[in-house]
């Protein structure tokens, strides 16, 4: 291996020790193979797994060994099947051989988990929600509930921002926003391209709002982590968050929407009237006008 630099060498020990692992793992009859004989080493044989995958004998010795040696992203795979990679070992195999990580195979409808639940419930009094990767609300908590009128089912965020008065009535904010909300749904889409409900999404809207058609054709692109988003209650008046959107640990894609007062505007004050009881002029807290920018 002369010629290597130090983090390349490090990356095929790697590849060599986990390759190794997770063949020693698996047992014969864990993949349908009789085994004959007395076996001097445990788990599969290098020939097994090679028969398994599809390959040859020698070039899977010499990915085992960490050689120089050509790796495509489908063999890859096949490896991968044959020594039975979890989701994360797979994608774990795909990054030692030094290639990008391959795309989820998790299906689009993601679970709930009461993990989740609890963490938009810990979030309050500060609004917080789930969303899937194509921004339709998972859920959301009591907060996000009031302030933003969101029940956490059948919601998509693109289609409300286009759609619902509540944010085109504030002009001037709506307008200066909106083609980085288009913008960041772009780059998001690009990166589940098997996922045909982003085009059929953005084809619907291309037919119901002329601005978005407009805005959708200029291909561009930006990453949506953070942003500012304010609500305009009739009777606290307006409430300022900055909010953040964070990955959640699930292939699926989703992420987790969480808003906090900005400070030195009043709002963390303003919220505090709306969401305590004690505090509210109304059990129903006024009507909400939002508004994103």
């Amino acid at each position: 291996m002369t010629g290597l630099t130090t983090t390349e060498r490090y990356r095929r020990d790697q590849l060599r020790d986990f390759l190794r692992s997770r063949r020693e793992r698996l047992r014969p009859e864990d993949v349908g193979i009789t085994a004959v004989g007395r076996r001097r080493t445990p788990g599969l044989r290098r020939q097994e797994v090679a028969l398994l995958a599809g390959v040859g004998l020698s070039w899977y010795t010499w990915l085992e060994q960490g050689r120089d040696i050509r790796v495509s992203p489908e063999v890859l795979d096949a490896v991968a099947s044959a020594l039975r990679l979890s989701e994360p070992e797979r994608t774990h195999l795909h990054l030692l051989a030094g290639l990008n990580p391959p795309r989820p195979l998790a299906p689009h409808h993601p679970d709930v988990t009461v993990e989740l639940r609890r963490l938009l419930d810990g979030w309050s009094p500060h609004p917080a929600m789930l969303q899937d990767r194509r921004w339709n609300v998972l859920a959301v908590n009591d907060a996000a509930r009031v302030l933003f009128g969101l029940d956490g089912t059948d919601q998509n965020c693109l289609v409300a921002f286009f759609a619902d008065s509540r944010y085109r009535s504030v002009r001037d904010h709506w307008a200066s926003v909106a083609p980085r909300v288009v913008a960041a749904f772009r780059a998001d889409s690009a990166r589940f391209p098997d996922d045909a409900g982003f085009r059929h999404l953005a084809e619907q809207l291309c037919l119901a709002s002329p601005e978005f058609a407009q805005m959708w054709g200029r291909h561009d692109v930006v990453e949506a982590v953070q942003m500012t988003k304010a609500v305009r209650h009739a009777e606290a008046g307006d409430i300022v968050f900055d909010a953040t959107a964070l990955a959640v640990a699930d292939p699926a894609g989703l992420r987790l929407m969480v808003y906090a007062p900005r400070p030195g505007t009043g709002s963390a004050e303003r919220l505090r009237s709306v969401m305590d009881p004690r505090l509210a002029p109304s059990p129903h807290h006024g009507d909400v006008v939002e508004a994103w920018w």
